[in-house]
């Protein structure tokens, strides 16, 4: 064990011996700075990463990661269907990333009950498809028939069941069983009375506000479609991390791949199609930077203070170290341990408060918000392990370091006359 360590050490070791000392309650400032600058840094990156994640998954749960559609279908997805055959979708399946690839067929309308309407957007969903997410954010009822069975009381294909969000139903005064008239503009006005089977809730207004969900086989015949044609290929992916890559090998394929019916594909990605969101997402990276900064800024000055202190107050201590031989250079290296065991016992601190807090939300969800602005409910939280540590590590090392120079007037300091300071 050094000697710049091990007196350190017993420096550490006898805080709060003398209950007069005036380093007391300064070593408990420079503590209680160290944890609370932690503790909000590691909050707030385990929130902005729960919100990330979160609001990424809800959208491309809902939606996809990437898109293959005729541009213009972004105004009107059943003005312009594009082709996707088994073969297609066959090819799409051997991009890199792809999980699964489905056709989906979408029909803008009017949804009209006896006091109101409201416009929707009926999106139709194929045998095949994994609906967890959906599934998961249903409120009432169930999900649509997703076969193409006859209608046992109409004898048409398609369920003509919809499941409807839960704005729309309070807007409506809608509930799970009621029948509803649906009306489509063409050439001349079509009408189709379908039945409500559930009511679905994911705080996402581009979604909430206009979107129903039913079968495949249901739009397609509200459209007039062979069996091949679509609005879009929704193209799942097993993370985000291979989007890039994705879309390139997308973009070439539609390039050697062109439609039989001479419609331009193309591949939209996610945080293209919503890139509101994702925009608002990136801000908050740059506040928890901000955050970051300020809270090290906390932790380092209250730590500086603290040594300046730590070193008046053992003025005469490093007058006999100089007599007995100590170089500035280790006397230096007393203080800069002994302020570092004060920091490590405020990270310590620092990361129980946090976790703590993490666990009980993440448990509990006792921090509500307003799901309108936020796109969910309560406050999300992501415990990342190697960003804790990343944040504890770095901590440790800048507040060190912000440490440097102020111990430096520990080579001011006469041994004459510091033996004589009182």
């Amino acid at each position: 064990m050094s000697f710049p360590f091990f007196i350190a050490q017993r420096f550490f070791r006898n805080i709060g011996a003398d209950k007069k000392s005036a380093s007391n309650p300064t070593i408990t400032i420079a503590t209680a700075g160290v944890a609370v600058g932690l503790a909000v840094m590691v909050i707030t990156v385990c929130v902005i990463l729960g919100f990330k994640r979160e609001v990424s998954s809800k959208v491309s749960g809902f939606a996809s990661d990437i898109e293959v559609l005729d541009y213009r279908a972004i105004t009107s997805p059943e003005g312009f269907p594009i082709t996707a055959d088994s073969a297609y979708l066959a090819d799409v399946k051997k991009w890199p990333g792809v999980v699964r690839a489905d056709r989906i067929a979408q029909k803008m309308g009017i949804l009209k009950t006896e006091t109101d309407f409201q416009g929707v957007t009926l999106k139709g969903l194929p045998v095949a498809y994994d609906t967890t997410f959906i599934a998961n954010a249903v409120e009432e009822g169930r999900l649509p028939r997703l076969n193409a069975e006859p209608d046992p009381e109409t004898g048409a294909t398609g369920s003509n069941e919809i499941m409807v969000s839960r704005r729309q139903a309070d807007d409506l005064g809608l509930k799970v069983g009621d029948r509803v008239f649906a009306y489509f503009f063409e050439e001349t006005i079509h009408m189709r009375r379908l039945k409500i089977c559930g009511i679905y809730c994911t705080n996402l207004g581009i979604f909430d506000n206009n979107v129903l969900i039913t079968d495949f086989e249901t739009v397609s015949q509200l459209n007039n479609w062979n069996a091949d044609q679509c609005s879009s290929v929704e193209v799942r992916l097993t993370n985000l991390d291979h989007l890039d890559q994705s879309m390139d090998v997308a973009d070439r394929y539609n390039a050697e791949h062109p439609d039989p019916t001479a419609v331009p594909r193309r591949a939209l990605s996610v945080k293209d199609h919503f890139g509101q969101i994702f925009a608002w997402l990136d801000l908050l990276d740059f506040n928890m930077y901000v955050i970051l900064i300020l809270m090290i800024c906390v932790a380092g000055f209250t730590m500086i203070s603290g040594l300046l202190i730590l070193i008046l107050e053992r003025t005469q201590t490093i007058g006999v170290l100089k007599a007995l031989g100590a170089t500035n250079g280790k006397i230096r290296r007393i203080f800069l341990n002994f302020a570092g065991f004060i920091t490590l016992r405020g990270l310590l601190i620092g990361d129980v408060l946090a976790l703590g807090l993490i666990f009980v939300q993440k448990q509990f969800g006792f921090i509500h918000l307003d799901p309108s602005s936020y796109y969910v409910d309560t406050v999300p939280v992501e415990i990342n392990w190697w960003a804790i540590l990343l944040l504890n590590v770095a901590t440790l090392i800048l507040t060190t370091l912000a440490l440097i120079a102020p111990s430096y007037v520990i080579s001011r300091i006469q041994p004459a006359k510091a033996i004589r300071y009182e």
